[in-house]
């Protein structure tokens, strides 16, 4: 493929791990055909993969190894969705073209994060859940990472995208660990209803009010009919961030403090 807004998709879609190709067209200003022809050329190319796996949902593209390594992403593995996380991926697709909408270049996902975790060796926007049996710190990351704009020692901001109900302890064991990090500046849910319910029972049982916040999924989504809308200036997590700017090679970050804590409240 030669022509670089194809590839430019191509990246995206590697650096997220997976999209529609509804996530694309929005991402990247295309109508509806404009976007399955692009997509469509990349697939036929060997790019991206498309697959199908629950009826009556759209498929999801997902970068090959030849796609990753075109779009010099080489450091990523290649994305592997299951019926089973079809849904959540497809949310987090959706959460980061909306985030994008409005802080663009400033968004990671997941699995560059990890990436960039290992490459460094240390943590940069993920929370310590504690030592495994092997020895190991045992980390949660976050599904997405909004990091601020100029290049000044501030922290990230942790996105959460969460459909479904964990189990009371591991959810209570995810807010404490968020809630005694200190590298980020703050963690946001975005939660189905369900969800949104349990985490905010976690939320306070851990005296993580402070630090974490839980927002309805359909705040950041369109509720008519699931398309994507632009964040409303009372559902944008970042207002005090400031503009955006990115460097070749890394994103700059500037300074943002994290939210104050009770002195007498101190998280278990």
């Amino acid at each position: 493929m030669s022509c670089q807004g194809d590839l430019t998709i191509v990246h995206w879609i590697g650096r997220l791990g997976a999209a529609t190709a509804d996530d694309a067209a929005a991402r990247f200003g295309l109508g509806a055909r404009a976007a399955r022809a692009k997509l469509g050329a990349a697939a036929r190319a060997g790019l991206l993969a498309r697959r199908r796996m629950l009826a009556e949902q759209p498929a999801l593209y997902l970068a090959t190894r030849s796609g990753l390594r075109a779009a010099g992403l080489d450091q990523l593995a290649t994305c592997r969705v299951s019926a089973a996380s079809f849904m959540h991926a497809r949310a987090c697709a959706r959460v980061a073209v909306a985030l994008e909408r409005e802080h663009p270049r400033r968004v990671m996902s997941d699995r560059e994060l990890r990436a960039a975790e290992r490459g460094c060796g240390r943590p940069l926007a993920s929370a310590e859940l504690g030592i495994g049996r092997d020895g190991e710190p045992r980390r949660h990351h976050p599904d997405l990472v909004l990091w601020p704009s100029e290049q000044d020692g501030g922290r990230p901001l942790a996105i959460e995208v969460e459909l479904t109900v964990k189990a009371p302890r591991r959810l209570q064991a995810i807010c404490r660990a968020w809630a005694r990090n200190r590298r980020v500046c703050g963690v946001l849910y975005y939660a189905s209803p369900p969800a949104e319910r349990a985490l905010r029972r976690a939320v306070v049982a851990m005296y993580a009010e402070e630090f974490v916040d839980v927002r309805p999924l359909r705040e950041i989504l369109d509720p008519r009919g699931g398309d994507l809308a632009t964040i409303p200036s009372q559902a944008d997590p970042t207002v005090a961030l400031g503009e955006s700017t990115y460097h070749e090679g890394g994103f700059a970050l500037d300074v943002v403090q994290p939210p104050p804590r009770p002195d007498n409240r101190e998280p278990d």
